[in-house]
């Protein structure tokens, strides 16, 4: 029977990378569907997705010879069934609109994810998550149990088998201990007006000032707050005749596109960290 992969890489560059591969694949009797690589000439470090087909060898066989293979190169590399829905967990507290996005991508087909649950820190979202049965639980998190809560989240995320952890509008830090749990499976969409709009209301204070922008950006999450790699990005126009409403709308519906194209390429292995930035092959 044949199966459908995802094999990434990242290692040092060097002559002959790509042909080992190639011909790694041709020996298993492995077909290329599609593939990209990249060559970072600041840090040497070579990246590549190869998306194939092999009707000879399981993805067991292929990942015990791809081990031999990796040595010659000293890869980091990480071999996905092309097919498989990735477990994902969102994490929310009282704004609904990059959740109700996420649930009906996710519904839609849209998204190759499994929200197998929805975490929360307030209980005003549960009718949402139920409207698509999706098991919804609350935590009530303060400064003295925040610790306890987040012990009972991991080990919630770990029975689920999670893959991969979506801040979706999430207002609490996660802390050092969880980031570093969980470091490249968490993605976290903020509002492009940091670092000059911080703290509360930051459309209001965008308003205020006058902003002739609107953005948003997802970005993995690490202990520095919003300063985790960035995965996408993007801004829409404002003018002076916008109420602070109407750029909220826009503010909201820009964060939704935004944080639904990282999952989308994260789920999909097309995001690959370099240090403090990533490859995105789309």
């Amino acid at each position: 029977m044949s199966t459908e992969n995802i094999l990434n890489i990242a290692c040092m560059d060097r002559p002959g990378i790509i042909h080992a591969i190639s011909g790694f694949l041709l020996t298993y009797g492995g077909n290329i569907d599609e593939t990209a690589a990249y060559n970072d000439h600041e840090t040497g470090m070579f990246f590549m997705r190869v998306q194939f087909s092999c009707a000879t060898a399981s993805k067991e066989v292929l990942q015990a010879q791809l081990l031999e293979l990796a040595k010659q190169f000293d890869m980091r590399w990480k071999l996905n069934d092309q097919n498989q829905a990735m477990p994902t967990v969102l994490f929310v507290s009282k704004e609904g609109h990059c959740l109700n996005d996420l649930l009906y991508r996710w519904q839609s087909g849209q998204l190759q994810i499994d929200i197998r649950a929805v975490l929360s820190n307030h209980s005003d979202l549960e009718p949402l998550a139920a409207k698509y049965n999706v098991p919804f639980h609350y935590f009530n998190i303060t400064p003295s149990t925040k610790a306890a809560v987040e012990s009972k989240q991991y080990e919630l995320i770990q029975s689920k088998g999670i893959e991969l952890v979506v801040l979706a509008r999430y207002m609490q830090l996660l802390s050092d201990d969880l980031c570093t749990k969980l470091a490249g499976r968490v993605i976290n969409i903020h509002h492009s007006f940091l670092p000059s709009f911080k703290g509360a209301k930051p459309y209001l204070q965008a308003h205020t000032r006058g902003v002739k922008l609107c953005g948003a950006t997802a970005h993995y999450a690490t202990a520095d707050l919003d300063d985790g790699p960035i995965i996408e990005q993007d801004v829409a126009r404002t003018d002076h005749g916008m109420s602070l409403d109407a750029l909220v709308t826009q503010g909201h519906d820009t964060e939704c596109q935004v944080l639904a194209r990282a999952v989308k390429w994260h789920s999909e292995h097309r995001v690959l960290l370099n240090g403090q930035k990533t490859v995105v092959f789309r």
